[in-house]
């Protein structure tokens, strides 16, 4: 009895075909369908395995006030629907029924979870519960770089971490699948990742510590109105490419200072022929006991700017590329030195 996979990711967004077009025009989504209600009016889109949805209109009016464009709801599929609904209310979590009539948990901010029944076979389909329309362009596999949604990170305010993470395998079967401590100059940040049985949902929890100097999570709280999704983490085969073809259609990622690089060869020696490239690609590495990865992460084009996205390439790690967070500081923390 457990939530397995993520059916969709939902995103409230205020102006509807700006959003689009950056998904479709620069990330290369597909749109597939549309479904109009009486308050609001969504669009499906597809990538691999990524299903998103980009709704606008009345009924995501107090969502959009309090938070902005942002992430309104992250569906489960679970293996006994009702058995977990069940767990989530003895959990303490606020279960509603939603005008489809399924189980929708209240979980962190303004962020619920639509639980749904497993789909039959391996096939997309299409979020059940609205009248969609499918679009005569529509594919059932569209073509793209992205294969399928890595992982969710998730904002959460200092001092509830374990809470959220105790309240995540009671409610959904979610198990803590590894934690960390990052500790940047007088800054730091909590993290805690859980997963499901199936791996098919890997939620990153971070939060501030609150003894510590306020910083960037602290900053995307304050924008997003309390918790909420950070980033979603879109897995890919080749970063490069990448990277290169949708930086071509507009996409504008996180610039890394020059001496990043210099000390990434003294870290990662084996990837010393492909630094080149990295550098080039402004493209991060790390590395655990179980290979390594290469990641990069795009300026949010949202106008609060809070969410925003990764590319990550595994090739064999298990981590989410902490390295990178000291390693980033103490790059700009020696260019700073040197130009002063």
């Amino acid at each position: 009895m457990a939530a397995q996979e993520i059916e969709y990711i939902e995103l409230y967004a205020t102006d509807q075909s700006a959003v689009l077009d950056y998904y479709i025009n620069s990330l290369g989504f597909t749109r597939v369908a549309t479904a109009a209600r009486a308050a609001t009016n969504s669009v499906l889109l597809r990538q691999g395995k990524v299903q998103l949805i980009v709704t606008s209109g009345p009924g995501s009016a107090l969502f959009l006030d309090e938070h902005g464009d942002g992430i309104a709801d992250v569906a489960l599929n679970c293996d006994n629907v009702a058995a977990v609904a069940d767990a989530a209310a003895l959990a303490g979590a606020r279960v509603h029924t939603t005008d489809a009539g399924h189980p929708s948990v209240t979980g962190f901010g303004g962020v619920s979870h639509t639980l749904l029944p497993m789909p039959a076979g391996d096939n997309l389909r299409l979020p059940p519960g609205r009248p969609w329309e499918v679009a005569p362009t529509a594919s059932a596999s569209p073509n793209g770089r992205i294969r399928l949604l890595d992982h969710v990170a998730i904002c959460l305010e200092g001092g509830t971490l374990v809470d959220h993470a105790d309240s995540y395998l009671a409610a959904f079967g979610l198990a803590r699948y590894s934690s960390e401590y990052v500790a940047v100059g007088d800054q730091a940040m909590d993290s805690i990742v859980v997963r499901s049985p199936s791996g098919g949902i890997t939620f990153t929890l971070v939060a501030p510590d609150p003894a510590r100097k306020p910083g960037q999570l602290n900053e995307f709280l304050a924008r997003n109105g309390g918790p909420g999704v950070q980033h979603l983490a879109f897995a890919v085969d080749n970063i490069i490419s990448a990277v290169g073809e949708v930086k071509d259609r507009g996409v504008e990622f996180l610039s890394v200072p020059p001496a990043y690089y210099d000390k990434l060869t003294e870290r990662l020696p084996d990837l010393s022929a492909e630094i080149g490239d990295l550098r080039a690609s402004s493209v991060l590495a790390d590395r655990d006991e179980w290979g390594y990865l290469l990641q990069i992460f795009t300026r949010s084009p949202h106008e609060r700017n809070t969410l925003f996205y990764e590319f990550i390439q595994r090739e064999g790690s298990h981590g989410f590329g902490s390295a990178n967070i000291r390693a980033l500081y103490e790059a700009v923390e020696r260019n700073r030195l040197t130009v002063s």
